[in-house]
């Protein structure tokens, strides 16, 4: 099987392009991105090709399967590009899947798809999928689905996967995740494992993580399975406050306040995140992920809270992975490059 991935040098696109190179039901991989890596493994075709604008059909033709990763984060404060990107961009990777009769598409929904839910019990895949209306990524990831819906009714043979993961976390992407979320003001080494200052104690601050790799997997599983439909991917424990902490101080904050911060930092262009990504970590439910486990097998190999020490210690370390959205010299030296960008106003690189 031949399997085309967009967003191939991203996040999870890097940990699955290595897992399905060592598949011997994959005989070939061609990695889709807006810039080509320097290095990677052997045996993968790179196609420097935007899913905004491009032509895609012939990279699918005669595929196997398609797996859509391609997404943006920043710049948060251009709506318009992330729009373009996110859904238009999806819309196009869909169509041309459908048009050049690819027999399975994998889709990277998201937890922030679900409208908001219970922290005190989990849900499973027929949860509501509204999103939470002041996050742009939750409001993006609700129409992809409904793009998703629309192609189920329209290509009937083809099987549509969706994977629907909690936050993603490894050392791999630390520099990554820095840049998207943080911004550069950022100094890593206080963001150490067991050497936070304080940890924001706030109601409602409940959400799930997973490894990149055991993501990955997941991804692995339902492209060389038999299976379609949502799956839920999050490892164990929940993590809140009391987890979070570690020893360190718990700072109370009513969600208000908490919010007006992040609003109010946000806005004197502090880092690059919205207070949309908080709204959304406190209102999206638990999710149940008993069916990747029935149906694929899936057992992470990392829990939680141990992805999450990993991304964390990356962070302070500088680590990031070899491709143009990880790599620790995408953000110039002395993070310039970020500066540049005006901190989520346009991309710094």
């Amino acid at each position: 099987m031949r399997v085309v991935i967009t967003g191939a040098t991203g996040n999870v696109g890097t940990a699955l392009v290595r897992l399905l190179a060592g598949d011997p039901r994959v005989s070939a991989i061609d990695g889709v991105a807006r810039r080509r890596p320097e290095n990677g493994p052997d045996g993968v075709t790179w196609h420097a090709l935007n899913v905004e604008r491009d032509d895609l059909e012939p990279v699918m033709r005669g595929a196997g399967a398609v797996v859509h990763l391609a997404w943006r984060i920043q710049p948060s404060r251009d709506l318009g590009a992330l729009w373009r990107t996110n859904v238009v961009g999806s819309e196009r990777v869909f169509g041309a899947a459908a048009r050049a009769g690819v027999p399975a598409l994998v889709h990277a929904s998201s937890v922030g798809v679900y409208s908001p839910g219970p922290k005190d019990r989990t849900v499973d895949e027929s949860w509501p999928r509204l999103g939470t209306p002041t996050s742009f990524y939750a409001r993006h990831k609700a129409a992809c689905e409904r793009l998703l819906d629309r192609l189920e009714r329209d290509a009937p043979g083809m099987r549509v996967v969706r994977m629907r993961p909690a936050l993603i976390f490894s050392a791999r992407a630390a520099q990554g995740v820095r840049r998207l979320f943080a911004g550069p003001f950022l100094p890593g080494p206080l963001v150490r494992p067991g050497r936070l200052p304080a940890v924001p104690d706030i109601a409602g601050l409940r959400f799930q993580a997973a490894h990149s790799d055991d993501v990955a997997e997941a991804y692995r599983q339902a492209i060389t399975g038999d299976v379609r439909g949502a799956f839920n991917v999050a490892a164990d424990p929940v993590l809140d406050p009391g987890v979070l902490a570690e020893g360190a101080p718990r700072l109370r904050l009513d969600p208000r306040v908490a919010r007006a911060a992040v609003a109010a930092t946000y806005a004197l262009r502090l880092h690059p995140t919205p207070p949309g990504w908080l709204d959304m970590a406190l209102s999206v439910p638990v999710m149940d992920s008993g069916r990747v486990r029935r149906e694929l097998g899936w057992e992470p190999r990392r829990t939680s809270v141990e992805a999450l020490r990993e991304l964390l210690r990356g962070i302070a370390e500088g680590a990031g992975a070899d491709t143009p959205p990880l790599s620790p010299r995408t953000g110039g030296p002395a993070r310039l490059r970020e500066l540049a960008g005006r901190i989520g106003g346009r991309e710094g690189r």
